[in-house]
């Protein structure tokens, strides 16, 4: 009698504390998707030390993302190859949708002031940044972690197919530290 009491015992501390694991550890419901975004945007502001990216329309932010950088994003783009996202005022000045990645909005980087900094420098500034999705022939959900562009600002291809919708050329785009 005395081994079923202990034997219960045991088997009710242990349910309750598998379903309090449960509770603080399991996964959680999704959130249910946001309603697409359906009207033009006239900006979209991209903070590099939050990882975020927010489009605006008539000075109200509509939503945002989280986003990858360049590998080495610390830092204002000053060359070829630096792996920085560049920093400034921006537009978007053409569309790719049969870019390496999933869909893609080009910035038009380098501005004049960055063609003549590096040719004082004797280097090149640098070109093809673009705010675009994942590398082409990844899984449709895959979305690499941490930065890894070689300067541009990626998405989810979800998020870069409602950013697409939404963003004409001319848009604004400004780029902070």
């Amino acid at each position: 009698m005395k081994r079923w009491l202990i034997s219960g015992v045991v088997t009710v501390v242990l349910i309750l504390l598998a379903v309090v694991i449960w509770d603080r550890y399991g996964p959680r419901p999704s959130a249910p998707p946001l309603a697409p975004l359906a009207e033009r945007i006239d900006r979209i502001e991209i903070d590099k030390s939050d990882r975020r990216l927010t489009v605006f329309r008539n000075g109200t932010a509509f939503r945002s993302y989280n986003i990858a950088l360049g590998f080495s994003p610390e830092g204002d783009k000053t060359r070829e190859g630096d792996g920085k996202t560049p920093e400034g005022r921006f537009v978007i000045d053409r569309r790719n949708p049969q870019s390496a990645f999933h869909l893609s909005l080009g910035i038009n980087y380098p501005q004049p002031e960055d063609i003549e900094r590096a040719a004082a420098e004797g280097v090149s500034p640098g070109g093809d940044i673009f705010i675009h999705g994942q590398p082409n022939g990844t899984a449709s959900l895959l979305k690499l972690r941490g930065d890894w562009t070689a300067g541009c600002i990626a998405l989810s291809n979800s998020e870069m197919e409602e950013l697409w919708r939404v963003t004409a050329n001319g848009t604004e785009v400004i780029i902070q530290p």
